[in-house]
């Protein structure tokens, strides 16, 4: 009695996250598998450069997601877990070249492969992996998820581009800010919500649903992300490594807001740290200064709680047969209130 006691106990402790992969344990280890047999290469750097960032510790939402929409349809067979290990290649692919494109130095607490192992590698890595992900759609052999797929990886380049043109603007606007996350990590998200469904042959209204869940759940997502890297009680409370954003003057929701409620010297003062990049050591105290003075973290969560009940609003069609549909109601609570 007392084992099944803390059992019960261990289950209501987790995170919504961490249900569904429990739930979800043996797909995933089924895609684990894929992956790292499909990141093998008779090129040693490849395989190492590769693992360093798919072995350190990622959450693996986005597989996870592809995972859970087919198994919320009642999929019984296995062709989600290929699906799953494609977009998580798609993923690192992205992540690869994004670390080089942002020059950043750090990405889950490690050294970015490209301080490691060098831009030219870094990039010529991330094409591998793109490629992996295309063999795998193949052997799928659904025309309809190759056509998502092939989409949302277009549509994340573009993501990219359009975020080079908004590098070091402090007058980006809001739209453009959406657009970019958008593109960047919603479609992925929506992807894979959608082909999970469609691997599991969803109707049409189904797979608009689990298209529009993704997407929601993945702007909610990115918002707060980005607003993870200004919060002062994150700062405080939990010694997180805030403030990369600033010092690389990405132009994210919190800086968007701060700009448009600023006085002349606060425009200043973003200017130069963010536009020009003219940085001293304690900018970054006075950026958190100016969020806290408009309340920018809050109402940047009240933006992403607006996506977070549309993805709600998404996944409520679904009956909860499979034991998923209310688990991956309650991760969109998650995402709203993550502080990691």
């Amino acid at each position: 009695m007392q084992n099944t006691a803390s059992k019960l106990n261990a289950d209501i402790k987790k995170t919504p996250l961490e249900h569904i992969n429990t739930l979800l344990s043996d797909d995933m280890k089924a895609v684990n598998s894929i992956i790292l047999k499909h990141m093998q290469s008779g090129v040693p750097m490849i395989p190492e450069l590769a693992a360093h960032l798919i072995t350190a510790g990622g959450k693996r939402i986005r597989p996870l997601l592809a995972i859970a929409s087919a198994r919320l349809l009642g999929y019984s067979d296995d062709a989600h877990h290929k699906l799953a290990a494609t977009i998580e290649f798609i993923h690192t692919a992205t992540l690869l070249h994004d670390d080089v494109i942002d020059e950043s130095d750090m990405r889950r607490g490690k050294k970015t492969a490209h301080k490691i192992f060098g831009n030219e590698a870094t990039v010529l890595v991330g094409d591998f992996l793109f490629s992996r992900a295309f063999q795998l759609m193949v052997e799928i052999g659904s025309i309809d998820i190759l056509d998502v797929l092939s989409g949302a990886s277009a549509v994340i380049a573009e993501g990219e581009v359009m975020q080079l043109s908004t590098k070091n603007n402090i007058n980006c606007s809001l739209d453009n800010y959406l657009a970019v996350i958008r593109s960047k990590t919603a479609a992925l998200f929506a992807a894979a919500c959608e082909t999970g469904g469609l691997a599991a042959g969803c109707s049409i209204e189904q797979r608009k649903a689990l298209k529009s869940y993704g997407e929601n759940l993945g702007i909610a997502f990115q918002i707060i992300d980005d607003l993870l890297d200004y919060n002062i009680d994150v700062a405080n409370q939990l010694g997180k490594n805030t403030g990369d954003d600033f010092k690389e003057g990405k132009i994210t929701l919190p800086l968007i807001l701060a700009v448009l409620e600023a006085n002349n010297n606060e425009k200043e003062f973003w200017l130069r740290t963010c536009g020009n990049l003219e940085q001293t050591e304690n900018d970054f105290a006075q950026a958190l200064k100016i969020i806290q003075k408009y309340d920018i973290i809050n109402r940047g969560i009240e933006l992403a709680n607006g996506y977070g009940q549309k993805a709600k609003k998404a996944i409520a069609i679904f009956s909860d047969e499979s034991k998923l549909q209310k688990p991956m109601s309650d991760l969109i609570d998650f995402v709203l209130c993550r502080n990691h």
